[in-house]
């Protein structure tokens, strides 16, 4: 049996600042890869859009890989880095839950990974590596071709 990370310890350290950038990966249940399936990867992206149009969040990047999700963003509403995730999986447990056979499974790992970048970080070098996910992944052969990703900085590069 895999063993699972503590929700606990990784909370261990974790501070939430607002107008902080953010870089967060968090993964399916054992790796379980349910965004090979397009429209459940939408769900992630239209709760990634909502969270940012709601003022929770700036998004800079996002990539929804068939199992996990990479999501590069400023905190920026009056709710902290922890209600922020919760939300978004929450939410789109609720909504995958519906959608699957397997209803009432668990979709999200319990807990997740954050780096704050620091002021010397540059955040369109984390953007780019968020967004060339798929490419490394071999998934597909130009980022274009991939469509659960965006990036504000690197619209006019999806052809490449």
């Amino acid at each position: 049996m895999r063993k699972k990370p503590h929700s606990r310890d990784l909370r261990k350290g974790r501070y939430s600042e607002q107008n902080r950038i953010y870089h967060v990966p968090t993964s399916t249940e054992d790796k379980r890869p349910l965004f090979f399936d397009f429209h459940l990867g939408r769900v992630v992206v239209q709760s990634l859009r909502f969270l940012h149009e709601r003022g929770d969040v700036v998004s800079l990047a996002f990539v929804v890989m068939p199992d996990h999700l990479h999501w590069l963003f400023q905190l920026t509403g009056e709710r902290p880095l922890e209600k922020v995730i919760h939300s978004l999986k929450r939410h789109t447990s609720n909504v995958i839950n519906q959608h699957i056979v397997a209803a009432g499974e668990t979709v999200w790992q319990e807990g997740y990974f954050d780096r704050a970048l620091r002021a010397e970080d540059d955040v369109r070098v984390v953007a780019r590596y968020i967004a060339f996910n798929p490419l490394r992944a071999g998934l597909c052969q130009h980022i274009g071709a991939y469509p659960l990703w965006d990036a504000i900085w690197l619209q006019n590069e999806k052809s490449m």
